[in-house]
């Protein structure tokens, strides 16, 4: 007798493809956005994904596009995915897996690769991508067979977001794309648990509330990693309850508002050579805290350190206590812990003294900088009037050497995740690539928030023709380019005339040098944009005026400066290097 009904086993023989198991397990997992270039053999991927309601971006660079998903993960919690073609298409996504990693964001990058039978013959854009991916990734894995893409994927996702954030990279053969298989043979899985919360160990929590207490100069530095972790309730809790001052690392900016009476950024240098306790939430001793080391630290500087990676705990500098865990939950068991005794670290001590000082006299001279009123304008006068224009909750995108390090110091953050930069791998190009991902997140999420891009000139370069993605997809970023006409400084338009006289500019322009007076706001004019050439305070904020003002419109604002303006004299050059 024949089994099962004519439905059963309809559906049972029913045939699905590969390009359809990738869209309907990455639509399982949860995974909302998807950036990419599309070409052989990954473009019915994409076609799958739209039509499982996963949005689709397409790029003009895979790098871009990987930098874009890698910002997704960061703002949402939940992986990107891009998509790229085999080979180039692959290597050009490296930067952006290598950049997530290193930031601890999550990603998924799904990658097409040559044909299975054509492996060793020379096939076209043939390469070892997952060897390759290895380096750069958490994971990096090629399913066996179709019926193995969900379990495959959900691992992928599952492995980008527990413990450690990072990147996850899946080959795809390009004869899995159109294959088909029945899907009574697939496995198909669930969408995968959200990370486990760990806690710290309960004695740990005590010994560091007990060292925090005993201070005398004690420093809170909280880093993107509590960002991420959505600590920003508990932390401002424990600043307001213990009266401790604070230091947020770049990304970090704004998960305690800059503008709190606790907030020491002024006074970073004084700030970090001087504790006695520092705290670490969710920030690495790397470079950008040069390393925990004198002279930038006190030599018996006692460093409690919170991670949720415990490889992490005592780089560098050995731990007077070590909590590992989820940041937002061990932040929490701190509070309760201070919530037993009582701590108020004193207002009117000599330590609190010293800081405002310090922060007193660094902001007296940069104001003093900003309300310059010299021609061309200064780096200090630009990020004066964008701060006053430019809405409190924007997104800032930032990058560039000056424009990036002096923005971090002129323009405040007021909530958490809404700072994206160069991040700890000091990544160049990644401006547009962050900018277009958070305007599509806040489009979906946060309907009316406004994504502001800040460039150098030469940032700006990396990825300028992803001008035309934004205008694609009418995204309505605004993108402040600063141009100095150079590579942290640059030559005006005289100087350039005259040094050409000495021959072939390959040989006699200085190597820092771009074009003076380029004109970035035409690209932006040429894909139905709106682009402002500002040389004046008057004409910037104009610009800037009826840039906020329009909130369909993408537009780019190019804002000439003295090719010479650089920072202020610092106390430290702004990366630690061995003394050889």
């Amino acid at each position: 007798m024949a089994g099962g009904s004519g439905a059963e086993r309809e559906e049972a023989e029913e045939a699905v493809s590969g390009a359809q198991l990738i869209a309907e397990a990455l639509k399982a997992q949860k995974i909302e956005y998807m950036f990419g270039i599309v070409g052989i053999p990954i473009t019915e991927i994409a076609v799958a994904a739209q039509a499982v309601g996963i949005k689709y971006v397409g790029m003009r660079n895979e790098q871009a596009a990987c930098y874009a998903a890698s910002a997704v993960g960061y703002l949402t919690s939940r992986p990107g995915v891009c998509l790229v073609v085999s080979g180039p298409g692959f290597l050009h996504a490296l930067g952006g897996m290598a950049n997530a990693t290193m930031n601890c964001w999550p990603l998924i990058v799904i990658g097409g690769s040559s044909d299975r039978n054509q492996e060793t013959m020379g096939a076209f854009q043939e390469f070892p991508q997952v060897e390759a991916g290895r380096l750069y990734n958490k994971m990096s894995v090629r399913p066996s067979s179709l019926e193995v893409i969900p379990a495959v994927i959900e691992k992928a996702v599952r492995t980008s977001i527990y413990g450690r954030p990072g990147s996850c990279y899946i080959d795809i053969p390009g004869d899995f794309v159109n294959l088909q298989v029945n899907k009574s043979s697939v496995k198909y899985v669930e969408c995968c648990l959200p990370p486990p919360i760990s806690k710290a160990e309960c004695s740990a929590v005590s010994e560091a509330a007990s060292i925090i207490a005993h201070s005398k100069q004690p420093l809170l530095i909280i880093g993107k990693g509590a960002a991420y972790s959505r600590a920003e309730n508990n932390i401002r809790k424990l600043v307001d309850l213990c009266g401790l001052p604070f230091l947020p690392t770049p990304m970090a900016k704004g998960v305690v508002p800059d503008n709190h009476p606790n907030c020491v950024a002024a006074a970073r240098s004084m700030a970090l050579q001087h504790a006695d306790v520092i705290i670490l939430l969710g920030a690495r001793l790397n470079w950008i805290l040069h390393f925990g080391l004198p002279p930038r630290f006190r030599q018996d500087v006692k460093v409690i350190q919170i991670d949720i990676c415990a490889e992490e705990l005592g780089n560098n500098v050995r731990p007077a206590a070590i909590l590992l865990g989820d940041i937002n939950t061990v932040t929490k068991q701190l509070l309760e812990e201070f919530s037993k005794r009582s701590l108020k670290y004193p207002s009117n001590s000599e330590w609190w003294k010293r800081l405002r000082e310090k922060i007193t006299n660094n902001e007296k001279r940069s104001k003093g900088l900003a309300l310059q009123k010299t021609l061309p304008m200064s780096y200090y006068t630009v990020f004066h009037h964008i701060r006053e224009l430019i809405p409190k909750d924007c997104i800032l995108v930032s990058e560039g050497a000056n424009t990036m390090d002096i923005g971090r110091t002129m323009l405040p953050n007021y909530y958490p995740r809404v700072r994206l930069d160069a991040g700890t791998f000091g990544t160049m190009g990644v401006g547009l690539g962050f900018a277009i991902a958070a305007a599509m997140v806040a489009k979906d999420r946060t309907p009316g928030k406004r994504v502001i891009c800040i460039e150098g000139d030469s940032a700006f370069g990396f990825s300028g023709m992803e001008v035309e993605t934004i205008c694609r997809y009418n995204l309505p970023i605004l993108i402040i380019v600063v141009n100095n006409n150079g590579i942290y400084t640059g030559l005006n338009a005289d100087t350039w005339k005259e040094l050409l006289k000495f021959g072939d500019p390959a040989t006699c322009v200085p190597p820092v040098s771009l074009l003076p007076n380029s004109h970035y706001e035409e690209i932006m004019s040429a894909f139905g944009g709106k682009g402002y050439f500002v040389k004046t305070p008057e004409e910037l904020q104009n610009a800037l005026k009826a840039s906020v003002a329009d909130k369909e419109t993408p537009s780019l604002i190019n804002v000439m400066i003295d090719p010479q303006s650089e920072r202020k004299q610092q106390e430290f050059p702004w990366l630690t290097r061995s003394n050889l």
